[in-house]
């Protein structure tokens, strides 16, 4: 079975269908924001509520739907994706999914913000992937800014992973902080060493 109809199936609502088969067409792209970044953002919530997170998991899971659902590689696609988020779903919902999805710009949630920090990390722990995958995302990132030119594309990459680098943690729960950010550093150090040479 192909990533979308599994998908499907994880859709955090009993309702909405067609919302979500609007969202499942919006991330079947080339690039890494694709369904296999979805599929591996609800995966590791999943991971993080089974070692103890706390979060709502219907809010967070929309979320994690819409926080890339709009993806050009533009310095508005958060905010595209959360005004969508805004017009589309329902009010108990709307206002929280759309600055979740805001917080993934900079991914600086607070510490009082279990929610924020949930999808965060799991938006995350790519950085920490296996070897294989983390080249793998990183070269699909490139793809998504296949129209910036390598100089430029190298110096904005270097810029957003020192910015990361440069935060006390990487990840913002206990849970994630144990199961990622080592491997995160390591990732983020090797690539960092690699764009400044």
């Amino acid at each position: 079975m192909s990533l979308g109809p599994r998908l499907a199936t994880r859709w955090p609502m009993e309702d909405h269908l067609d919302l979500r088969d609007e969202l499942l067409a919006a991330w079947d792209r080339s690039g890494y924001h694709d369904l296999l970044h979805l599929t591996e953002v609800l995966d590791r919530l999943d991971l993080l509520r089974s070692a103890g997170a706390g979060f709502d998991p219907t809010s967070v899971g929309l979320a994690a739907w819409f926080h890339d659902a709009v993806y050009d590689g533009t310095a508005d696609d958060e905010e595209r994706s959360a005004q969508w988020a805004e017009r589309a779903l329902p009010v108990p919902y709307a206002d929280e999914v759309a600055r979740l999805v805001r917080m993934t710009v900079h991914h600086r949630p607070g510490d009082d913000d279990p929610a924020g920090g949930a999808l965060s990390d799991a938006d995350l722990a790519i950085l920490a992937a296996p070897r294989e995958r983390y080249h793998a995302y990183v070269a699909g990132v490139r793809a998504d800014f296949a129209h910036v030119a390598d100089d430029d594309f190298r110096v904005g990459r270097a810029l957003v992973l020192a910015d990361l680098a440069a935060k006390p943690w990487l990840f913002h729960t206990a849970q994630g902080r144990g199961l990622w950010e080592a491997g995160a550093r390591a990732n983020l150090t090797r690539e960092l060493d690699e764009l400044r040479a």
